[in-house]
């Protein structure tokens, strides 16, 4: 098994919102983490031995286009005491093509966890990791009430996506 370190500098994280006046659009820098576990000659995982991975994600690199935006989301995520957003995988299984995964894990926002399944794309090109994924996530679920800024009501399903570049551990 290899571990695969996140490279903060090419790791990102989004989440995306709507609004009742426009899309709400954040992102994040600076994600760290690793991923565990062996590729086979085809450059996909091996699933017959162990696999595991996390992720987090400091709160206050979370930006918007809109600075208020930006000081609301950070105010209502409780930044302070809630600093990272974390995300673990408990069970992968490959799906219909090659590189495509499902996966299982636990998702903790705001100091609650949740387990959520969704798709993951990891792949090993060149020897580094590329792992995507995208899911969609009710904020309520997590103790957070969907914000209002000004007359601007936010709806509590976000979608967040990450796109994360690993590299191997010596």
């Amino acid at each position: 098994m290899t571990r695969f370190t996140i490279d903060p500098e090419r790791s990102t994280a989004t989440i995306d919102g709507r609004s009742s006046l426009h899309p709400i659009h954040s992102r994040a820098t600076g994600l760290t983490g690793v991923l565990d576990c062996t590729f086979d000659e085809h450059g996909t995982i091996d699933l017959s031995r162990p696999v595991a991975g996390s992720v987090r994600f400091p709160v206050d690199r979370l930006q918007s286009s809109n600075p208020l935006e930006t000081r609301e989301l950070r105010r209502r995520i409780d930044a302070r005491r809630h600093p990272t957003i974390d995300g673990e995988i408990t069970a992968i299984e490959a799906a219909a093509a090659p590189g495509d995964y499902r996966s299982t894990g636990t998702v903790t926002f705001r100091g609650i966890a949740r387990t959520y399944t969704s798709a993951l794309t990891i792949t090993l090109v060149d020897g580094l990791v590329h792992l995507s994924g995208r899911a969609s996530f009710d904020v309520r679920d997590h103790g957070m009430e969907p914000p209002r800024i000004l007359m601007l009501r936010v709806e509590p399903m976000v979608e967040v996506t990450i796109d994360v570049v690993a590299t191997p551990d010596d």
